[in-house]
């Protein structure tokens, strides 16, 4: 005889689901800030300890990095991790088209299908079934 465990899941109220996905939204633009910051921190790296406390892009790419958990743990208490998830991908073309634009990094047809690849993915992963 063999019994299965479930887990029951509040179901929160439609403006709790909105702000997690605006929060998740807003993380995938901090994730890619942060990635920023902290490349261009690593550009100006030195292992000294003088020279690490005062480098100010990785420093603020890091604390960055740790607001985003925390908004992340906020929007993942309320929202469908399912749903909420895949909206994460987004920090990808964010990272890669802010690379283009602000870091001067060169485009590619392979790195341009792979972008329209994600928003699809988040697309169609966001799509709500019939309930």
């Amino acid at each position: 005889m063999s019994t299965t465990a479930t887990i029951a899941i509040p179901q929160s109220d439609p403006r709790a689901r909105r702000n997690s996905f605006l929060l998740v939204f807003a993380c995938t633009i901090l994730g890619s800030a942060a990635q920023l910051l902290i490349k261009t921190g690593m550009n100006h790296f030195s292992p000294h300890l003088a020279a690490l406390v005062t480098n100010i892009p990785l420093i603020a790419g890091y604390a960055l990095y740790g607001i985003n958990t925390l908004m992340m743990v906020l929007a993942l208490k309320n929202g469908e991790m399912s749903l909420l998830y895949p909206i994460i991908a987004l920090t990808y073309v964010w990272t890669t088209l802010a690379s283009y634009t602000l870091l001067g990094e060169p485009s590619n047809i392979y790195k341009n299908v792979g972008i329209v690849t994600i928003v699809l993915g988040v697309a169609v992963m966001g799509r709500r079934g019939n309930k």
